[in-house]
């Protein structure tokens, strides 16, 4: 099953919108992702609906910030692109006559269910900001040793 990527490609035009490009138009944004149109303003209107980004329609016109990253969380945007599933695994039926599959159903969805709640906690305390100045960081070190950019090992 292919992973979800809405959220790390919304963090991305997120961290791009602040840093690099204060208004950018769905077209743009479709560029940068290697998408359509369509698709970023689907993705962009959960983002729109917090009141994290405005649009405007018309020449001119594209996708704009309107809140600092630092008042962004990345349980926001989690929550603004819908809360896809987190977990890839589940159960193989969703009533099993079987009293070991129960079992092993109920224990997985326990489990699981803790596991979300520790990473929306998680999520709460990490801003888009904080994502931004990994990046900055991760910038100025490449510009700094531009050769140990996808350097590879050398065999033994």
């Amino acid at each position: 099953m292919p992973r979800d990527s809405r959220m790390s490609r919304m963090l991305h035009v997120l961290i791009h919108m602040d840093r690099h490009v204060k208004r950018a138009t769905s077209e743009d944004i479709a560029r940068m992702l290697g998408t359509n149109a369509v698709v970023v303003r689907r993705m962009m209107a959960g983002l729109r609906d917090k009141g994290f980004v405005a649009s405007e329609k018309g020449h001119g016109g594209g996708w704009e910030l309107k809140r600092g990253l630092d008042a962004i969380t990345l349980l926001d945007v989690y929550t603004a692109i819908g809360k896809p599933p987190l977990f890839n695994i589940g159960p193989h039926v969703d009533d099993p006559d079987c009293l070991v599959e129960k079992a092993v159903d109920a224990r997985m969805e326990a489990t699981l269910g803790e596991a979300e709640a520790l990473l929306m906690k998680r999520f709460a305390t990490i801003t888009v900001a904080a994502l931004a100045e990994d990046f900055e960081q991760a910038l100025a070190a490449h510009e700094a040793h531009p050769e140990a950019h996808c350097a590879t090992a050398s065999p033994d």
